[in-house]
């Protein structure tokens, strides 16, 4: 059996190991950006397009239900068909699909578009820290995996200011046409410079499988990211889907859709334990849960982004509705949160030597804690909104630091033939945790938005009748705060308008206690990990490195 069939690099692999991450951060830092840009274009596609309300919501969130639902099983097909060959196969569909959403003349061809996306993402990223499992090790693996998610974590914040860039000096099509080139640097790149590497696994792919995770991760992420748009139990809106029309009031399709999905995922999981007991091919290896690393490692990456990128969803919304920041204002606030986090990346190789990779983690989350307090501490309808480049510049340090390194933790001990397989469901529940974490961030922010401006205007502002206050309330918090500005403008609602922003800079604090809260718990349970080790090969691989 050859070294390509176990998933061991072949012997050329490591000549020219940087130009192969080089090629690879490139595909990965277009899927990343290609899921924060667009949020900040939706106003200007709006106006273009002449879309409605229904077509807005499945522009943002079609992209991340598919993702989710193809996770884990474009991983183990990788495995199968080569890990290479897959990355590439992903990203000449992401290039075909971005030339199709900048070509859009309709809402439903862009939601379309952003479906396929979204496939060719979910091909790459597991895939690509796969590849990086299997061709580096020792120091080099410490500092490949820190670069990844510099990258992943610093596209993220970097995405608002590049669309706020594009909706100002060209059109929101370049948001899709500007990762055409780059897709193909990458794509050339990755075929002249990554050698190819597959799995042991021959057997027939499991088809019911792919069904049952494929449809039950879709239903449960499509739950998560409209409960609040939608309603969780009743509907608060029109909602269409072909020939089903529902009216506010009636049962929101969000409880059914998240309990059909569970009831899915836990057919799967049964399925695959049954399945696994037999000999029979699996999509997800439930041995690897014991793999102590393996297993404490995801629950803390479940839960690390479950709270992680709750500073991303609220500021931008606060920035542009309490300080009337422009959309490339907000990106270049948030871009000091990517500088943090690129910086943390390029030192993570000397840190993670001289402390260990698992420490890294830890300080990592001890990082974005303080920077999340420091957030809580500035922010203010009074002060700059620019202090917060302070605690951000500190959370993105943070974010650097442990977001590949935990992914470097979690994959030491995976034999690299199962990399794709192991690397799909960390990316799965990862992605699951963020979205679990946006839509229970986004509950308390509204809710918590709700109450606070209902009791000060009931307290500060007698002069208005229940109605009123009601009324206020209810548009402030349905348009997630874009009404306060045309608020203020109107006469005699100056007043009411001010305690709109001091309510919300109170509810984006109390949603950052919360994000830092489950950053906490990530933090304790990072402790049920093991201490890093020196292992063998590392220590050759130290030894060619030092030689080279």
């Amino acid at each position: 059996m050859n070294k390509a069939q176990t998933g061991q690099p072949e012997a050329g692999t490591q000549a020219r190991p940087w130009l192969a991450l080089v090629a690879l951060l490139l595909g990965v830092s277009l899927i990343v950006l290609e899921g924060s840009i667009v949020n900040v274009l939706i106003p200007t596609i709006v106006q273009d397009l002449g879309i409605d309300r229904t077509s807005v919501l499945w522009v943002t969130s079609i992209y991340s239900l598919v993702f989710a639902a193809l996770l884990i099983t474009f991983g183990v097909l990788a495995d199968r068909i080569g890990r290479k060959r897959m990355f590439m196969i992903g990203t000449a569909v992401f290039i075909a699909f971005n030339l199709l959403a900048g070509a859009s003349q309709s809402g439903d061809m862009l939601i379309l578009a952003r479906a396929g996306e979204a496939v060719g993402g979910a091909m790459m990223l597991p895939t690509s820290m796969a590849i990086i499992n299997v061709n580096f090790r020792g120091p080099m693996r410490a500092a490949a995996f820190g670069l990844w998610g510099a990258v992943f974590g610093g596209m993220a914040a970097f995405g608002p200011l590049l669309g706020g860039w594009l909706a100002d000096v060209a059109s929101w099509r370049w948001a899709f046409y500007i990762n055409v080139p780059l897709g193909l640097i990458s794509l050339v790149m990755v075929w002249f410079v990554i050698v190819e590497s597959k799995g042991e696994d021959r057997k027939r792919l499991d088809i019911g499988g792919v069904f049952l995770s494929s449809i039950g991760l879709g239903l449960v992420v499509f739950a998560l990211i409209e409960g609040q748009a939608l309603g969780w139990w009743t509907l608060i809106t029109t909602w269409d889907l072909g020939p089903l029309s529902l009216s506010p009031g009636d049962l929101s399709p969000v409880p059914m859709a998240l309990g059909i999905g569970l009831a899915l995922l836990a057919v799967f999981v049964l399925s695959q334990s049954r399945r696994a007991k037999a000999g029979k091919s699996v999509l997800m290896d439930l041995s690897l849960f014991r793999i102590r690393r393996y297993g404490y490692g995801n629950v803390v990456a479940t839960l690390v982004s479950l709270g992680e990128f709750g500073v991303l969803f609220a500021l931008p919304l606060w920035l542009q509705s309490v300080q009337s920041f422009s959309a490339l204002q907000t990106g270049a606030l948030l871009a000091i949160l990517g500088i943090g986090a690129v910086l943390a990346g390029g030192a993570a190789r000397h840190v993670s030597a001289a402390l260990g990779s698992t420490r890294v983690v830890r300080l990592g989350m001890v990082l974005e804690i303080l920077g999340i307090v420091g957030v809580i501490l500035t922010i203010s309808v009074d002060r700059s909104a620019w202090w917060m480049a302070i605690p951000l510049f500190v959370y993105g340090v943070g974010l650097g630091f442990d977001s590949a390194q935990l992914t470097n933790v979690i994959l030491t001990d995976v034999p690299p033939q199962r990399s794709g397989g192991a690397s799909s469901v960390t990316s799965t529940l990862r992605q699951v945790g963020s979205t679990l974490g946006s839509a229970m961030l986004g509950t308390v922010l509204f809710v918590s938005l709700g109450l606070a401006l209902t009791n000060d205007l009931a307290v500060n502002q007698p002069q208005l009748s229940e109605e009123q206050r009601t009324q206020i309330v209810d548009e402030v918090v349905d348009t997630s705060g874009e009404a306060i500005i045309p608020l203020e403008q109107q006469p005699g609602m100056a007043d009411v308008a001010a305690e709109a922003k001091q309510s919300y800079t109170r509810a984006v604090q109390i949603m950052a206690g919360v994000a830092g809260g489950a950053m906490v718990i990530a933090l304790i349970a990072s402790f049920g990990l093991p201490a890093d080790r020196r292992r063998e090969e590392d220590e050759e691989d130290d030894k060619v490195t030092a030689s080279a």
